[in-house]
């Protein structure tokens, strides 16, 4: 039995990047959600104008991986106390956001987000916690973007500390290598 969840952290790249590496993950999809338009193209989406968040697809198994393990990778990779920003990226398709697929997981992430993240950040957390709904898959491009482009410039620069954060905290729920 797999779950469903999606997660906006801000540039999908770097998100893709670090939950494909966790045990219990079988698949990271890149794509949209949250906007007004349907079937948006990347274009679209970095205009900022479609409502649109840049979030992944996370299947995973909960026999392997809870979904509260997930929600404590994705309050330590990403800051979720900026507001439509992570880093140099800036727009609302940059958000930090959980979009839930079933009710437990929305009990969850709001639980998690108030005594977890919390606890993590001294500013307040703006991570929203929204029920899923359309699902746009990125362009094919953008699919394993940093394992098919680690030499490019913002990959190279911006995922490697993601990465390392997540080998220093979580190396128990890492897959080999």
């Amino acid at each position: 039995m797999t779950e469903t969840v999606y997660l906006g952290a801000g540039c999908f790249w770097c998100v893709e990047a670090v939950f494909a590496r966790l045990k219990g993950v079988l698949s990271v999809t890149s794509g949209y959600m949250g906007g007004h338009i349907k079937n948006p193209s990347y274009r679209e989406v970095c205009l900022g104008t479609t409502g649109h968040a840049e979030v992944i697809r996370v299947e995973y198994d909960p026999a392997i991986i809870s979904f509260e393990e997930l929600l404590q990778v994705f309050w330590v990779t990403h800051d979720p106390t900026t507001l439509n920003r992570q880093g140099a990226d800036k727009g609302t398709q940059y958000r930090s956001a959980i979009f839930w697929t079933v009710n437990s997981q929305r009990l969850a992430a709001e639980n998690s987000k108030e005594n977890i993240a919390a606890g993590l950040w001294h500013d307040p957390i703006v991570t929203e916690i929204t029920q899923a709904g359309p699902f746009y898959q990125a362009e094919d491009y953008h699919q394993e973007y940093y394992a098919r482009n680690p030499d490019q410039a913002y990959c190279s620069i911006v995922i490697p500390p993601k990465i390392s954060k997540l080998k220093q905290k979580f190396q128990h729920l890492l897959k080999a290598e």
